[in-house]
Formats: structure tokens, sequence, C-alpha cells
């Protein structure tokens, strides 16, 4: 197995990498399209605006060999933005595309009664429990959330896990074949995060 992360020159790495030495690998950084070549596995940690990520893939010329990664079924893992990129577009950023992999539109948290960003540990409704990434969960595990945008139209079938903030219910991770994303941050979800990497490593 060899495990690479994308470098787009605003992600969260040295916690993410952190992480994964925790549980023995040592990712490569990626940010050429020939630094691909040879992974077996993907991150993606994500930190910034939407569109700011977006524009630093398409000038490190990644957005369409990233596609093509996912299009082919190889073990991804997107995180935060990394999770929101995936989508079409995003208000945060009018105007810009997002890799477009999955239908969905990403909108900002519009409840009166919660703080902006949502900050802070919440639990996570696991939909899709006999999935080999929940593996070892129960119940509601929690996790650590940093965002004010999440994903809406999402299509059912790929919802692996939601989180409810004040009166919104939101799409909290998806999953399809070797592909999970999710919104919250598993280097910063102490053993939960670590038990939900370690068994993405092991796809």
């Amino acid at each position: 197995m060899k495990l690479g992360m994308i470098d787009y020159g605003r992600g969260n790495l040295r916690s993410v990498i952190n992480a994964c030495r925790a549980l023995g690998h040592d990712p490569t950084l990626v940010n050429t399209p020939e630094g691909l070549d040879g992974l077996t596995h993907l991150i993606f940690p994500g930190q910034g605006a939407f569109g700011d990520c977006m524009d630093s893939l398409n000038r490190l010329g990644l957005a369409d060999p990233l596609r093509g990664w996912i299009e082919g079924g190889k073990p991804y893992f997107g995180i935060c933005v990394g999770f929101q990129l995936l989508f079409e577009s995003s208000e945060e950023c009018p105007g810009t595309d997002g890799l477009g992999v999955f239908k969905g539109h990403v909108k900002r948290f519009t409840s009166c009664d919660i703080k902006i960003p949502h900050m802070g540990w919440n639990a996570v409704d696991l939909k899709k429990p006999s999935s080999p990434f929940w593996e070892g969960f129960e119940g509601e595990p929690y996790f650590y959330f940093v965002h004010s945008y999440y994903p809406g139209g999402v299509d059912p079938d790929v919802i692996t896990a939601t989180c409810t903030y004040g009166q919104e219910t939101f799409c909290a991770g998806i999953e399809r074949g070797a592909l999970l994303a999710v919104q919250y941050h598993p280097e910063k979800s102490q053993h939960a995060g670590l038990q939900l990497l370690g068994n993405f490593l092991e796809t």
C-alpha cells in the first residue's frame, strides 16, 4: 500500500500526516499529476475556501487527474473542503465549479439559532453502519467539526452519515465503493478519527 496526500498549499497537512503516522503510514505529498503515479490510496485534507482550493487544483493541473482517480474507483478519503469539492458548486464561491463527481450544491447554514461556524464535537448518525468504513463503531460516534457550509441535494444512496446542528440536519459524509468523504475532521477527532482513518487505509 502506498498512501498519497493532496498538497494544494492550503490544507491542514501536519495534523493529517501525524494521524497517518500514528497508524504506521507515512504519506507522500502530491502536488503534480505525476505524483499520483504508483499510489494506491489518496487523502484530500481540507482547509480554506471552496473557490481558492478549486483554483489551486486547476493551477496545479490536478483537477482532471483527481476526477479520473475517483471515477476509476480508487481509494479516496476527502476531509472538509476535500469533501465539499466533490460536488458541483458552492454558495461560498458563486461561479466556481467543483469537481462535480457527485450531484449537489454546497450551501451555508441558515438557522438563526446557531453559531456559525459550526465548531466543536457533534454526534454523527450512521446511515450505513454495516459498511467496512464503520467497522468498530457503535451508536452515534462523536467527531470534531469546523465549517460554515455543507452539501445539499445529495443523493440519499451515497449518504453514509448525517449530523444535526441546531434545527438543521445535514449530510456529514458520503461513500461509494472505495470512496469516503466527510465534513468533519478525523485528524482532530481522537480515537474515533483514528479508527475511521484506519478503516479507510485497510480498504
